[in-house]
C-alpha cells in the first residue's frame, strides 16, 4: 500500500467517478461528519459520479439514495442498487434476487443466526438487521463489547458451513445466500444505469474502503484507496488497496476528495 501522495495528479485527473464504502470510510466513529458530507457534495458538484458501496441495509440505502449528494447506492454487500430520480421523485430498486427468493432466504438466515448466538457468547444482531432485505449482520463491535478474533472467525465458519457467503466489515460479520458481492452489483449498476462497461473503464474510477469485505473492489480497481484505518485489517485482507490515505475514516475520504478536486482544477 503506497501513500496516496504517490498517486499522480495525471491519473487522478482522468477519474470520472468515485465509489466508496460507508462505515469507517465515509463515516468516522459511526457519524457522518460535516467534512465528509461536504466532500461528497463537492465531488458530485465537480461532475464526478458518486456511489456509496456499503454493507448497510435497504432501509438505510433508501435514505442515502434520496437524501445524500450521490448518484446511486449499492447496499447489503451487493444485494441491490437503489437510484433516485429527483425530477419525477422516483426511487429505482434493483435487487439481485426476486421477492420470493429473498423471503425464503430470510427464514434460512434466522436459523443460522440462532446457531451463531448459541455458539458465540457476546454476538448480537446488528441494530439495523430489521431494515435488511437479503443478509444477516452480526455485530462484533458496533453496539456490543468488541469480540476477539477467534469469535469473529467462529461466526464466519458457522455461516460458511451453512452454505453462506460471509464477509467481515469494520463493525459486522455479514452473511448471505448467493455468490454475489459488492463488485458484481457495482458492475451491474454501471451497465444498467449509466451505460458504462467497467471492465473497459475501470482505470477511470476510484474506490475507497477500509475492511476485508472491500477486498474484491481493491483487487479490481487499479486506483483503489484505503483510508488509513485499513491497516488494522492487514492480516485479513485477501487483496489490499494500491494506495492509502494519511488520515483515517471520513478525514481520509475528505483527503482523497481534495486530491481529486485539485487534480481536476490543475
Amino acid at each position: 500500500m503506497q501513500p496516496l501522495e504517490h498517486l499522480s495528479d495525471d491519473l487522478l485527473a482522468r477519474v470520472r467517478g468515485v465509489f466508496a464504502d460507508v462505515d469507517d470510510t465515509i463515516t468516522s466513529g459511526g457519524a457522518l461528519t460535516a467534512d465528509a458530507y461536504a466532500a461528497l457534495s463537492a465531488l458530485r458538484g465537480a461532475g464526478l459520479l458518486v456511489v456509496p458501496i456499503t454493507g448497510r441495509p435497504a432501509g438505510w440505502c433508501d435514505h442515502i439514495a434520496r437524501m445524500w449528494p450521490v448518484d446511486a447506492v449499492v447496499g447489503e454487500n451487493g444485494a441491490f442498487y437503489f437510484a433516485y430520480d429527483r425530477a419525477p421523485r422516483r426511487l429505482t430498486k434493483r435487487f439481485r434476487d426476486d421477492d420470493a427468493t429473498r423471503a425464503a432466504n430470510r427464514a434460512r438466515l434466522a436459523a443460522v443466526r440462532d446457531r451463531i448466538f448459541a455458539a458465540v457468547p457476546g454476538a448480537a444482531p446488528a441494530s439495523d438487521q430489521q431494515y435488511r432485505e437479503a443478509d444477516l449482520a452480526i455485530d462484533w463491535c458496533e453496539d456490543v463489547p468488541r469480540l476477539g478474533e477467534d469469535a469473529v472467525d467462529r461466526i464466519v465458519a458457522i455461516m460458511r458451513a451453512a452454505g453462506m457467503t460471509a464477509k467481515v466489515s469494520s463493525i459486522h460479520v455479514n452473511g448471505w445466500f448467493g455468490d454475489y458481492d459488492k463488485l458484481g452489483m457495482t458492475r451491474t449498476l454501471m451497465r444498467e444505469r449509466f451505460g458504462v462497461d467497467l471492465d473497459a473503464d475501470r482505470d477511470r474510477y476510484v474506490f475507497a474502503g477500509d475492511s476485508p469485505n472491500d477486498a474484491p473492489m481493491f483487487a479490481y480497481f487499479p486506483l483503489s484507496i484505503g483510508v488509513a484505518n485499513v491497516r488494522r485489517f492487514a492480516a485479513r485482507l485477501e487483496h489490499a488497496p494500491a494506495y492509502v490515505t494519511g488520515a483515517a475514516s471520513g478525514a481520509g475520504f475528505a483527503e482523497l476528495a481534495e486530491r481529486l478536486l485539485r487534480s481536476r482544477s490543475e
